[in-house]
This record gives structure tokens, C-alpha cells and sequence, in this order.
């Protein structure tokens, strides 16, 4: 009898904030859930709208603006988290070391993700602007002709991108580098001692010891890149078209300005469903890269 209470002590500690979890998570996903199973708008209360069933998801598959969001999201998200990724890790690899004024500028490092997003928007905007912004200054300024940086889709889908890479690329530098400095510093000295160069070292051991860490850290950049707003809606709105609509921005417009509250949810329904295939995936293969550095360090201590 003892033993069984024992046993559920720890569950019972767990229970208030599981019943909080449950109430602050579980309940507004069910009621999106419910919610996009029915025509409501918001004049009218849930209990008021009709039931539509599966339509709201046949239409996604037939809606062109909704498709090419769609498509403007994944390219987006792919190109911000690769390019983030290989600047954060290679900049945490550059400032591993004590150096004088090392610290200062791992701080500098780190302040544009400390910025508002809507704040970071305005000042890129200001910085694109046709005229007096900052890029095509200089760019007169060298005699070179201007950029239609936010008035052409291509320029406008790169403009976006920067900001983004400028804003978040600092949080893949401060896992990185946290990765760096907790591996193990008998596999380094282990693979130095075997004659590894600088490069044989990053490639053999400390890519393969971090991936589990950068692995988990792509996975939060691919799913905070599938919801940025603000910073997009400062400074395009989604446009010129919807060259930089992504789906965050397609399922505000839907559901504030075209007043679709249970076509929104719909939308949001497919990318939560999206969101967690891609945390699956990329969790079972990190189980899988675990399994690989516990070996490379079980071999350097051997």
C-alpha cells in the first residue's frame, strides 16, 4: 500500500500544473479544432454558426492564394533556417575561444533578437525605403542604380529574408556556442593527440557531438519561421501580390479582414498538423544522432 502511494506521489505533484497545461493548451486547440468544422463569422457566436463539415479543408485544396502562401512559407522557412544555421554554427566555431573582448562581442552578438519584432519591421522598412533608405544611399552613393527593395516581389521575398537572418541568426550562435562548450574535452584532446587538424577536428567531432543540439535548435527556427508576423507585416504587408504572404499573415487576413473565423482555423489546423509531422521526424532522427555521439564519446574515452 505504501509502495503504491509512493509511486503516485510524483504524479499528484504533477497534477495542477498538468490540469493548467490542460486548460491553457488542450482547450483552445480543441476549440480550433471545432471551430473549423463550421461557416462562423464573427457577428455571430460559435453556437450560432452552421455546421459545414470537411468543407472548409476541400476549399484549402482548390484556394490559390492559400496554396501559394503556402508555397511562400516553406521557401521561406528553408532558406532563413539554412542560411541561419550555417552562419550561427560557424560564428559560435569562430568565437569558441578566450580572447580578449570575447565577451563583449558574443554580447553584441545577441542584441538584435532582444529587439520587438514589430520594431525590427520598422527599422528595416526605414532602411528599404526607395529614396532616403539606407541601402540605396550608399548604392547611389557608389554610383550604382537603386533597388526596388518592397515594390518588387523577388527583392521585396530577400528583403524579408535579411531581416529575418539578422534578427534570429544570434539565437543560433547561443545554443551553438552553449553546444561547443559543454563537449566532452577528452575527445578533443584524444583526436589532437591522433594528429586531427583544426578542420578534421570540426568535422569528425564537433559537428557530430552538437548535432543533436542543432538539430532540436532547426527544429525551433523552422517552427518560429512557419509563424513570424510581425516583422513581415510591418514592412510588406504580404506584398507586392503575395510574393511575402506567408500563412500566419494569410490566416490573420482571413480571419480579420475577410471575417472567415472558421476557414482560418482550418488553415491553422493544417499548419499545426504540418508543425508536428516536422517535430516527429526531426525528434526521431535526433534519438538517432544521440545514439551516434554517446559512441564517438565512448570511443575517445576508450
Amino acid at each position: 500500500m505504501l509502495a503504491n502511494a509512493n509511486r503516485l506521489t510524483p504524479y499528484l505533484f504533477l497534477a495542477p500544473a498538468a490540469l493548467v497545461m490542460a486548460v491553457a493548451l488542450l482547450y483552445p486547440i480543441g476549440y480550433m479544432i471545432y471551430a473549423s468544422f463550421l461557416d462562423w463569422n464573427p457577428s455571430q457566436r460559435i453556437g450560432e454558426a452552421d455546421w459545414v463539415g470537411l468543407r472548409n479543408y476541400a476549399g484549402l485544396l482548390s484556394d490559390a492564394a492559400f496554396i501559394e502562401s503556402f508555397w511562400v512559407t516553406l521557401k521561406f522557412a528553408t532558406v532563413v533556417v539554412s542560411i541561419e544555421m550555417v552562419l550561427g554554427v560557424g560564428l559560435a566555431l569562430l568565437l569558441d575561444r578566450e580572447l580578449r573582448g570575447m565577451t563583449l562581442l558574443r554580447t553584441v552578438f545577441i542584441l538584435p533578437m532582444m529587439v520587438a519584432p514589430i520594431v525590427v519591421g520598422l527599422i528595416w522598412r526605414y532602411m528599404y525605403h526607395p529614396t532616403v533608405g539606407t541601402f540605396n544611399r550608399f548604392l547611389d552613393s557608389i554610383g550604382l542604380p537603386s533597388v526596388p527593395w518592397l515594390s518588387d516581389g523577388n527583392w521585396a521575398f530577400a528583403s524579408i529574408v535579411i531581416a529575418d537572418i539578422w534578427q534570429w541568426t544570434p539565437f543560433i550562435f547561443i545554443l551553438s556556442l552553449a553546444a561547443l562548450q559543454s563537449l566532452p574535452r577528452s575527445a578533443m584532446e584524444a583526436a589532437r593527440i591522433d594528429g586531427a587538424t583544426g578542420w578534421q577536428l570540426i568535422w569528425h567531432i564537433k559537428l557530430p557531438l552538437m548535432l543533436p543540439v542543432l538539430i532540436v535548435t532547426a527544429l525551433l527556427r523552422v517552427i518560429d519561421a512557419f509563424k513570424v508576423l510581425e516583422v513581415i507585416l510591418v514592412m510588406t504587408n504580404g506584398g507586392p501580390g503575395l510574393s511575402t504572404e506567408i500563412l500566419a499573415l494569410r490566416i490573420s487576413r482571413t480571419a480579420s479582414e475577410f471575417r472567415e473565423l472558421g476557414y482560418a482555423a482550418a488553415m491553422s489546423n493544417l499548419l499545426l498538423i504540418l508543425l508536428l509531422i516536422l517535430t516527429v521526424l526531426m525528434f526521431a532522427y535526433t534519438k538517432l544522432q544521440e545514439a551516434r555521439a554517446a559512441r564517438i564519446r565512448q570511443a575517445a574515452e576508450d
